[in-house]
């Protein structure tokens, strides 16, 4: 399982979105990435995170996301002990509580995702192989087996 060493070259690349969010800005990434606000698991400190945006349901609304860095991500730790957040999409925040779909949903998501992507699928294999540590080939099997792996995440709007 790959990771980035926090404070490196690549950390900062990918924290960039985290300060265009906090600039007003967020909603010039469009629906691709999110702004998550989540309470720290032990320090109960406020923090944040930006995810790629798998599957967008704008009527509900209800945002998933994937676990790249697998099980022991902490901003998954962070949600799993305590579900209730704040999404920044675009330009659109709400109050959400997560849940954690699993088979069939799940798989279900990751097939969406591949299909609404379909002409960049090979940058999408790789990328998956590189995080899951085997080849990924874009079969049922491989999607359930991804799912186990690395968890896929719904915000869904609560009050």
């Amino acid at each position: 399982m790959s990771s980035i060493k926090k404070k490196s070259l690549r950390w900062y690349f990918f924290r960039a979105p985290v300060y265009l969010y906090r600039w007003g800005l967020g909603g010039l990434l469009s629906r691709r990435v999110l702004l998550l606000k989540h309470t720290g698991r032990r320090s109960g400190r406020q923090r944040e995170t930006v995810l790629e945006v798998v599957q967008y349901r704008k009527e509900i609304p209800e945002v998933f996301v994937v676990a790249g860095f697998g099980r022991d991500s902490d901003w998954l730790l962070n949600v799993q002990a305590q579900p209730r957040v704040e999404v920044t999409i675009g330009w659109r925040r709400f109050s959400a509580c997560a849940r954690f779909p699993d088979l069939p949903e799940a798989p279900e998501v990751i097939r969406d995702y591949e299909q609404r992507n379909r002409f960049i699928a090979p940058i999408i294999r790789y990328g998956f192989s590189r995080l899951l540590g085997w080849q990924y080939h874009n079969t049922d099997a491989d999607r359930r087996r991804l799912v186990e792996q690395l968890p896929v995440v719904a915000f869904r709007g609560c009050s």
